[in-house]
């Protein structure tokens, strides 16, 4: 069985098929958010702050942290970006950049075992990217595309996926330290995105013995009621065997499906963490109405 432990300074979270969900929160992020880009290249982290323990609070079990803002010194600010967050929060993070001297800034930051976002099977990226994650025994995501681009053909890219696990490997790097994203396509453009998603999925799990990740906002890109069908496709892709996603935790539609998923799967014994949840419905409303008052405070800002 594939267990994939990253860990913070003071807490350990593990990713595997028989493990609860993994939900990685995705709003530390500045692309599309211009007010949060500001801040953050003029050294104001308190957004940063406040997204960080909302998305805790809200249930995700891990975090990602990107600070990719066009023409500003990205190593510095991904390196106070974590700083700031395990400053407040205790859960692991994933280090999130396309820039290798962002992710080598990052990986200098970070106390702990961290999931780097992320690694794709061109030759030169696995030369510069892979040999950071076995200096500082990081976690690697594997995204599914290469040198020809992403692939609709879900042969090609389990190819690239194993393309990845076999190089990690020539660098000492092993299987259960990576974690394969075989790239969700929009099922409103492919009509048999989530299809193929859920083959590949099971694929990555049978054949390679991966976990699996994934945007999994990517499936309803262009439809209505977004939020739903993402949670359709959560709780059948967890079904499929995908074990972790970087998502929005402050949706509770998804994560409804996703608690849902958890007990379905046998992965909430007794389901304590369905009633711990949902047991008192003012606790969630709660969490609601704390999101709203935090969103009417942001807009006013």
């Amino acid at each position: 069985m594939t267990l994939t432990k990253l860990c913070s300074a003071s807490k350990e979270v593990t990713i595997g098929f028989d493990q609860p969900f993994c939900v990685i929160g995705e709003r530390i992020n500045p692309t599309g958010r211009k007010l949060l880009a500001t801040e953050m290249t003029q050294g104001d982290f308190s957004r940063v702050e406040a997204d960080a323990v909302a998305q805790v609070e809200a249930g995700a079990t891990m975090l990602d942290v990107n600070a990719g803002i066009p023409l500003a010194d990205e190593p510095a600010i991904l390196s106070t970006a974590i700083k700031t967050v395990q400053s407040v929060t205790d859960v692991p993070l994933s280090i999130d950049s396309s820039i290798v001297a962002a992710l080598k800034a990052g990986l200098e930051t970070y106390q702990g075992k961290a999931l780097v976002n992320s690694v794709t099977g061109e030759e030169d990226r696995l030369e510069a990217v892979l040999p950071l994650i076995k200096k500082y025994d990081a976690v690697v995501v594997a995204i599914s595309n290469d040198e020809t681009g992403i692939s609709e053909d879900p042969d090609e890219r389990f190819n690239v996926a194993k393309k990845i696990v076999e190089r990690a490997q020539d660098f000492g790097i092993k299987a259960n330290d990576v974690v394969v994203d075989p790239l969700i396509m929009p099922v409103g453009a492919i009509n048999r995105a989530g299809i193929t998603a859920f083959q590949l999925i099971r694929r990555l799990r049978e054949e390679l013995g991966v976990n699996t990740t994934c945007g999994a906002s990517n499936i309803s890109f262009g439809l209505p009621n977004r939020h739903n069908l993402n949670a359709s496709f959560l709780s059948m892709g967890i079904g499929a065997g995908m074990t972790s996603a970087i998502m929005n935790p402050l949706h509770l539609e998804e994560m409804t499906a996703i608690y849902g998923a958890n007990i379905m799967m046998g992965h909430d014994p007794e389901c304590r963490n369905w009633i711990r949840r949902f047991r008192d419905p003012s606790s969630i409303l709660g969490v609601e109405e704390n999101q709203h008052r935090r969103s009417r405070r942001r807009k006013r800002a």
